[in-house]
């Protein structure tokens, strides 16, 4: 028996126009073929409209996030992503593609947990997620210890090694989000990606390029 997610997923990538992913690698369109093992360490650089950062990623931590992680930045998946979840003294999220067409594709691309090897330090990274096994491309960056968050199970991947005041300084002017704040609602996020946020939250600070550094 096929699962409803499945189901919702295929249906999905049925009614996705081709027009609206011109320009978009074949390879990112089937989250199901993404599946490269990442090095056992790995470093990105997020070139951002607020300054560079670079990410040290350790596959040893969290070995599904790091793949995941790996396979989304080596195909551009967060190159003109919005961080668009920014609270202070908390955590900074993004990982929402700017094409709706293209996030519909993963929205149920999700992979299971990885033991929580590590703490939620400050500048360390870790895959949001809406309960058990419910990870896909969004991910957020500890301002701060927040080791509470080790016993609900975010499993960080790795950490923030240099540009960690570029990240302090990223727009957080608009907050939580909608609708406990009032900042961008996922929701539209999801349905309208950057053209809801361009009109509506213009001061969003987000991803230019993230490349992987060999």
């Amino acid at each position: 028996m096929i699962k409803r997610s499945v189901l919702v997923a295929l249906l999905v990538v049925l009614l996705v126009p081709a027009a609206s992913l011109v320009g978009i690698g074949q390879t990112l369109r089937n989250p199901g073929t993404l599946r490269e093992q990442a090095p056992a360490t790995y470093q990105v650089r997020f070139e951002t409209s607020g300054g560079d950062f670079v990410v040290e990623v350790t596959r040893d931590w969290a070995p599904l996030g790091a793949d995941r992680f790996y396979n989304l930045v080596k195909h551009g998946f967060y190159d003109d992503a919005r961080f668009f979840r920014v609270i202070s003294n908390f955590m900074i999220q993004f990982g929402i593609n700017g094409n709706p067409n293209l996030s519909a594709l993963w929205r149920n691309a999700m992979i299971q947990d990885d033991p929580v090897k590590e703490s939620n330090r400050r500048g360390y990274i870790t895959y949001a997620m809406a309960g058990p096994n419910t990870r896909t491309t969004q991910v957020f960056i500890n301002f701060q210890n927040n080791s509470g968050l080790d016993r609900q199970g975010f499993a960080p991947f790795g950490k923030v090694t240099s540009g960690m005041d570029v990240v302090d300084k990223l727009y957080s002017g608009y907050g939580e989000g909608a609708p406990s704040g009032k900042g961008p609602a996922q929701g539209r996020i999801q349905m309208e990606g950057n053209a809801y946020l361009k009109k509506e939250f213009p001061r969003l600070d987000y991803i230019e390029q993230a490349t992987i550094e060999e």
